[in-house]
């Protein structure tokens, strides 16, 4: 068992802060939990992680607070957070005792009690002496820098961050990264398209294309978007969508809403959905406002309307896109691990993390969407993703799939030459 252990104020609740130092709250009216607490520690409970509370509360010792009172603001955090256990040292320096952070002891009793492997656990605190704690124990650690006017963690911590999202963020890309090593698996050694599991969905606007690829045994949908019927010159939207549901009727396919406003989403997607029962309705994770779309697709899965939201980018959307989808109709949720790579970052651990929320809704699969390699394929299935979209011009590279890479490169080679020798070129 993993836990991420968390320090209690500053982390969990804000800290009052007096001439640059930190203190604790010391009523229940003095008690401010960020609005970003919940939604970030739910990230790690989706990953399974225990979440264990280890603070230092001195102030009983000195006689400026009174333990009871500590208790009580403790179970209000437990009612609003979901917190597995708190471990509380009421001791202050003088005491000599071991479970004082920096001392280690409240982190190694609260592993001992949850059987937890400090191994694959982190730290998250605020203080110096919580990243000390954390690094006495063995566990992985994040310093939330508010710049206090205090002593810096030294040795610094594995990471120092701004904010509590910040420090989940590095925790979950941590976390994910005991998910395959891809680039030295066996599969992708030697790639085989028979042994895959992911769904490969078909992503265009061109008809022909669109009829000509569902004879493929390995194509088993298709989705579409307004960008890319725009891009096919399509200036009938229904038109375009029922001639397409004729031509491939045993197909889930995928089309997309392209209202602004919550009611017009709602009537087109009805208007959709009516053209078939093998149709997904898009609804876009939110509009252009960012205002989120969750009480449409609320509205529309508890009425039996399938649905595919799509252009998220973040577990945390994920997390509250599925929480709108729960018990309704069978639903698509697309991330867009293009999208995420055009910047730079790794999609692989936002699309694991994903992955665990979306399994705990039964009915509800992942879409990796928006790949921009054939190679993505191989990626989604490692990893579990039930269905990736792939354009027609990578879908046209299936043929490559396991090709000889000696082979590859002379056939390369060959042409460049044919190539110069078409062009003519003189040196």
């Amino acid at each position: 068992m993993r836990a991420v252990f968390l320090d209690r104020d500053g982390v969990l609740n804000r800290a009052i802060v007096r001439d640059g130092k930190p203190y604790p709250p010391g009523t229940l009216e003095d008690l401010v939990i960020a609005p970003e607490v919940a939604p970030a520690l739910a990230r790690l409970k989706a990953l399974d992680f225990l979440l264990l509370v280890v603070s230092n509360q001195p102030d009983v010792a000195r006689g400026t607070q009174d333990r009871r009172q500590v208790e009580i603001l403790n179970a209000a955090l437990a009612g609003a957070l979901p917190i597995d256990d708190f471990f509380v040292c009421y001791h202050d320096d003088s005491a000599g005792c071991d479970c004082r952070k920096p001392a280690p002891g409240l982190i190694l009793r609260a592993a001992r009690r949850h059987g937890v492997d400090l191994s694959h656990s982190f730290l998250v605190g605020d203080r110096w002496r919580d990243v000390a704690a954390g690094q006495r124990a063995g566990v992985r650690t994040v310093f939330i820098d508010y710049h206090y006017d205090e002593r810096q963690p030294e040795p610094p911590a594995d990471v120092t961050v701004p904010n509590l999202t910040r420090a989940i963020d590095w925790i979950v890309a941590r976390a994910s990264q005991g998910a395959p090593v891809l680039e030295t698996s066996a599969a992708l050694a030697n790639p085989r398209l028979a042994d895959l599991k992911v769904k490969i969905f078909a992503d265009g606007a061109d008809k022909a294309g669109i009829v000509e690829l569902a004879k493929n045994a390995f194509v088993k949908g298709f989705t579409t978007n307004p960008t890319l019927m725009r891009k096919a010159g399509i200036t009938d939207y229904e038109a375009f969508a029922r001639d397409l549901l004729e031509s491939i009727p045993a197909y889930p396919i995928s089309f997309e809403v392209f209202a602004d406003d919550n009611a017009e989403m709602l009537r087109q997607a009805r208007l959709i959905a009516a053209w078939g029962d093998n149709v997904y309705v898009k609804i876009p994770v939110t509009n252009t406002k960012r205002e989120t779309t969750a009480p449409v697709v609320r509205e529309l899965t508890k009425s039996g309307i399938k649905v595919n939201v799509t252009a998220l980018m973040t577990a945390a959307q994920v997390a509250e896109v599925c929480q709108a989808l729960a018990g309704g109709a069978p639903a698509y949720v697309s991330v867009f691990a293009g999208r995420v790579a055009d910047t730079g970052r790794d999609p692989l651990p936002i699309m694991s993390e994903s992955l665990k929320i979306i399994n705990k809704h039964p009915g509800v699969e992942l879409i990796w969407a928006s790949p921009r390699e054939l190679l993505n394929i191989f990626h989604a299935d490692s990893i579990g993703t039930h269905i990736i979209t792939v354009t027609h011009d990578v879908l046209a590279k299936l043929n490559l799939i396991g090709k000889d890479l000696d082979e590859y490169s002379l056939d390369t080679v060959k042409m460049f030459a044919s190539d110069a020798g078409k062009a003519g070129f003189k040196l």
